[in-house]
């Protein structure tokens, strides 16, 4: 049975560099309502979803309430549980409410910043195979840095949510 709702195809969106948050020439994907949760354990369901594409690493917590990014991997924010209003791709970005269900993909470089969240608030935080995470604070030093760092990040070999022919593939090559 998957826990993936038909038919999953994400929002796109591609955030400019401005200049402290690089973000990335790749767009940044929503998938909204996607993954049907088990209500008796939400966290397991993304864990199990993105750990079968492939995707590990995964914690349980929610989004930092600063503005900052990475530089060396992609990252998967599953929503378990309660809602959220978050900032993706730096003060300039763009403010969004995900909720349960949704699944956003980060290309290396995006910014984002929890603005507010439900005390329930439960992301699930997963990776592609080989990189190490970093957490990245808006600086031009660290811009500097993060430009050199970024075109090096591999593309994943699946999407998290839809796997090996899903919209990741196609819309990141």
């Amino acid at each position: 049975m998957t826990v993936v709702r038909n038919p999953a195809e994400p929002l796109a969106i591609v955030f400019e560099d401005d200049g402290l948050v690089p973000n990335n020439i790749l767009p940044f994907l929503v998938y909204q309502s996607a993954v049907k949760l088990d209500p008796k354990r939400p966290e397991a369901t993304i864990e199990n979803l993105f750990e079968a594409n492939g995707w590990g690493g995964t914690w349980r917590n929610g989004v930092y309430d600063y503005l900052h990014y990475h530089a060396t991997v992609h990252e998967a924010l599953g929503v378990a549980r309660g809602r959220a209003r978050v900032r993706f791709g730096g003060d300039h970005g763009q403010e969004l409410d995900i909720k349960a269900g949704d699944v956003a993909i980060l290309p290396a470089g995006t910014g984002h910043q929890c603005i507010e969240a439900s005390d329930d608030f439960c992301v699930i935080g997963a990776y592609p195979p080989g990189a190490e995470m970093e957490i990245t604070r808006a600086t031009p030093e660290n811009h500097a840095r993060a430009l050199t760092r970024i075109p090096q990040v591999a593309l994943p070999l699946a999407d998290p949510v839809t796997g090996k022919h899903g919209a990741l593939m196609r819309l990141w090559r």
